[in-house]
């Protein structure tokens, strides 16, 4: 029985897993998407190559055409106003193609189609992208079930604010500051409505009962890892310990004490960052994007290749909802060094497949890193423990969970094909 709705602005590897497994299960009535590409269409060898890659990441080839719904017009003007540098457009929240404006589009028109669905019993929607859903839901009696993609905002301001005093040179690149309280507003109201909430790790899920945010159950479904590289695993080797951070370069990721930390160990390592600023106008950062090695984007495929040529990840994040670089990297055989406030205990074991350390803390990240430069065989044994953990901790494992705890809300057997 076709009976859930599923809608998800962009569409990122958890909401590929997520809409596969339903479809398996034969639970998922239709997805819905600003854009859902078709890779076959044959408009697609006539257009640029990179335009083509960018497009390929909004296929999903593993769903029947007829399932897939798109509005494609505000998230095309986002994405060309972002390619252009048009920054006026792309304003926060007040911009006519900013991510805000995107988001409320989408998700009136999911809600809009609610009505015309027979034999719907539930929409699945998420943060940011759920307010006029399911207010069409409730007033249709369809159960309203929620993913929060990252921690409670309560928990974010607080933290936020705090690092705004501590590390006021950073504080430009905390764009969470600039919320409205209109927008904070909706996310409570999503949170009112939902009947059942799903998050992808534990420290999600502490946010919300910290602050007493959410009166219905809560489900943490932890998103899996790619499966284990076959590639040969980087030697050890005797030289600089190779660093690798991927992320949005600011301070919810807490880079300056990644940098502190690297500061620290002088020559003894190198460090690769991967993203885009979250400010232009952080001194700091700029003079690091200068000193450090560092790729503004890269395809998902090339990312895979910088972890397998790398001695070890560090994400150091302040505030985090999950982390799929976390995943993707024990894919990779890649050891890790994250923060209690992201998915890593979670995935992995302490002195196994990396180290947790604590938030703002570049002393410990610091240590630890001159633990594995120094211990080469201990960094050989964690890459191999990494490839066990990811492959115990597979999509196809997240996809079970998904489909178990789905089942009984809409009064099927959890059964996937």
């Amino acid at each position: 029985m076709t009976s859930v709705l599923l809608s998800h602005p962009t569409g990122n590897a958890n909401v590929r897993a997520a809409t596969a497994a339903l479809y398996r299960a034969g639970f998922l009535q239709a997805f819905h998407s600003c854009l859902c590409w078709n890779s076959r269409s044959p408009l697609a060898g006539f257009l640029p190559r990179d335009l083509r890659l960018e497009l390929e990441r909004r296929s999903f080839p593993n769903l029947p055409l007829p399932l897939q719904h798109s509005y494609p017009w505000r998230e095309a003007g986002r994405l060309a106003a972002v390619r252009f540098g048009w920054r006026r457009l792309l304003r926060h929240e007040a911009g006519l193609f900013s991510i805000d404006r995107v988001l409320d589009s989408f998700d009136r028109c999911v809600a809009s189609t609610l009505t015309r669905r027979l034999g719907l019993l539930a929409v699945y929607a998420y943060e940011d992208a759920a307010l006029a859903t399911f207010v069409s839901a409730q007033r249709l009696g369809l159960l309203r079930l929620y993913e929060l993609p990252i921690g409670y905002w309560k928990s974010a301001r607080k933290i936020f604010a705090e690092e705004a005093d501590l590390q006021p040179e950073w504080a430009s690149t905390l764009t969470g500051l600039r919320d409205s309280a209109a927008k904070l507003a909706r996310k409570d109201a999503e949170l009112e409505l939902a009947d059942t909430v799903f998050v992808a790790s534990q420290f999600v899920r502490d946010t919300l009962e910290s602050h007493q945010a959410c009166h219905v159950p809560i489900h943490v479904l932890p998103y899996g890892a790619p499966p284990p590289t076959i590639e040969p695993l980087r030697g050890a080797g005797s030289g600089p310990l190779r660093i690798l951070f991927v992320g949005s370069l600011g301070q919810r990721k807490g880079l300056s004490y990644l940098l502190e930390a690297v500061d620290q160990l002088g020559d003894a390592v190198t460090l690769t960052l991967i993203g885009r600023p979250t400010s232009t106008s952080c001194s700091p950062l700029n003079t690091a994007l200068q000193r450090h090695t560092t790729i503004p984007s890269l395809p998902h495929a090339a990312i895979l290749e910088q972890m397998r040529q790398h001695d070890v990840l560090v994400f150091p994040s302040l505030f985090e909802g999950f982390g799929l670089v976390l995943t993707e990297a024990l894919s990779q055989g890649l050891p890790l060094i994250a923060t209690p406030h992201t998915a890593a205990p979670d995935l992995i074991r302490d002195g196994v497949e990396g180290f947790i350390v604590p938030i703002r803390d570049s002393f410990a990240i610091a240590q630890r890193l001159a633990e594995l430069a120094s211990d080469r065989d201990q960094l050989a044994a964690m890459r191999q423990a990494c490839l066990r953990r990811a492959a115990a901790i597979s999509w196809s494992t997240y996809q079970t969970a998904m489909v178990q705890a789905v089942a009984p809300l809409v009064g099927q057997s959890p059964v996937l094909s």
